[in-house]
């Protein structure tokens, strides 16, 4: 699935992803343990990859992450994970990657950001110096800029510049042009020093929507390198999710963006796996991919006194969203199935049948009984205590019956 105005980038291959072109729109995450701990990284890593996860970013900040690095990748290969690792760099980079030959070879990508890559004249050095590992090592690079970060030597003299225009660019609009103005100089650089274009992504991170939607166009328009789009510090809870699908929705509808990530902050002690979750809904929801089946769901109102539909549509959804890797190794297409859990005869008849599977469970004086229908014919009435257990039952030989099974190595 793919929107028809797609704007076509260069294709960027990382790992066996590959990422622009005429690929689908890949979901990525990043890791919050310390890389140095190599155990802890791998099994977030692989959690992060179970959840759907296509490429995931550690942070290689130390030597002692640096040599974590191999470990990690290593780890990930025993527990049959594949996923590409993202190496994650600033200010010593030049040196970690220098030093630790199997670190730059593990690593799928390097992240670099310009705007501390270096200071004053060791700057240019030591980003040639990083590109030049990457074309040693064959491997793509990120180049993302972030507004927290700016190269302070490029935004003195773009002000520098701005003051002597006719017309001057308010701060707002001087910020978006330097943080453009910022990845392309950088990519440029990148190619003098050797790395092809189709090894060169970039990104231009702010917190702000109508900042980053205005900077993403102005890139999409001036370049063709592969675009990765994130919200950063988006924040926690409905605000991050908010405000990421806000941005993100906006552009990938304009056909700008090639990978996503949403920068959720997690709840204390709450899974990291809940940003990968978001960013795949993201596309799900518009039609862009399918990663797992979609559940429907009624608000409720006066006619559902009770809760039970609420508590069924949340056990539905944890059901599907734990079958799904088990469906994805053995049918084919499992990940389309739409299902719907009503509360009342209102909406209920109607909307099940327009899902693959879907429930109509009885509302306020209405007979307790719950019609099942599939695809759109109905099949079934459940009464009792285990309703519940019947209808997950019903997905089950539904998807069984169904999608084709894959042939098995």
């Amino acid at each position: 699935m793919s929107l028809p105005n797609k704007k076509m980038t260069r294709a960027c291959q990382i790992g066996h992803v590959r990422l622009g072109g005429d690929a689908p729109v890949v979901v990525q995450s990043m890791t919050n343990t310390d890389t140095a701990d190599y155990l802890a990284t791998a099994i977030q890593c692989a959690e992060l990859a179970r959840a759907g996860s296509e490429l995931v970013r550690i942070t290689v900040n130390s030597p002692e992450a640096a040599a974590a690095v191999p470990k990690i990748r290593d780890h990930l290969d025993k527990m049959q994970c594949n996923v590409p690792l993202i190496g994650d760099f600033h200010y010593n980079g030049h040196r970690l990657l220098t030093d630790q030959p199997a670190c730059a070879e593990a690593l799928a990508k390097y992240r670099i950001n310009p705007g501390n890559v270096g200071f004053g004249k060791k700057k240019d050095e030591q980003f040639a110096q990083m590109i030049e590992l990457a074309c040693r090592y064959d491997k793509p690079v990120r180049i993302g800029v972030n507004w927290g970060s700016l190269d302070q030597d490029l935004l003195a003299r773009i002000m520098d510049e701005n003051s002597r225009l006719a017309q001057p660019l308010d701060a707002t609009e001087m910020m978006r042009h330097a943080m453009v103005t910022s990845a392309l100089e950088s990519a440029a650089k990148a190619e003098e020093v050797g790395l092809s274009g189709d090894k060169i992504v970039l990104s231009c991170k702010v917190s702000s929507v109508q900042d980053l939607i205005a900077i993403y166009r102005s890139l999409s328009q001036r370049a063709d390198y592969a675009l990765h789009l994130g919200l950063t510090e988006a924040g926690m809870g409905s605000k991050g999710i908010v405000a990421s699908t806000a941005a993100l929705s906006v552009l990938l509808q304009e056909g700008i963006g090639d990978t996503i990530r949403v920068s959720l902050t997690p709840e204390p002690g709450g899974s990291r796996s809940q940003e990968v979750i978001v960013a795949q809904e993201i596309l799900q929801t518009m039609g862009l991919r399918a990663f797992t089946p979609m559940v429907a769901a009624c608000p409720g109102c006066g006619r559902t006194t009770s809760t039970f539909f609420q508590e069924l549509a949340g056990e539905v959804q944890d059901f599907v969203r734990a079958r799904m890797p088990a469906w994805k190794l053995h049918y084919d297409g499992a990940e389309n199935m739409t299902l719907a859990v009503m509360g009342c005869i209102v909406n209920g008849p109607g909307e099940s049948k327009h899902a693959n599977i879907g429930i109509s469970l009885p509302g306020t004086g209405e007979a307790p009984s719950a019609p099942v229908y599939e695809d759109g014919q109905k099949t079934v009435t459940l009464k009792g205590e285990h309703i519940a257990t019947e209808f997950k039952d019903i997905i089950e030989r539904y998807v069984q019956r169904t999608y084709k099974k894959k042939l098995q190595a």
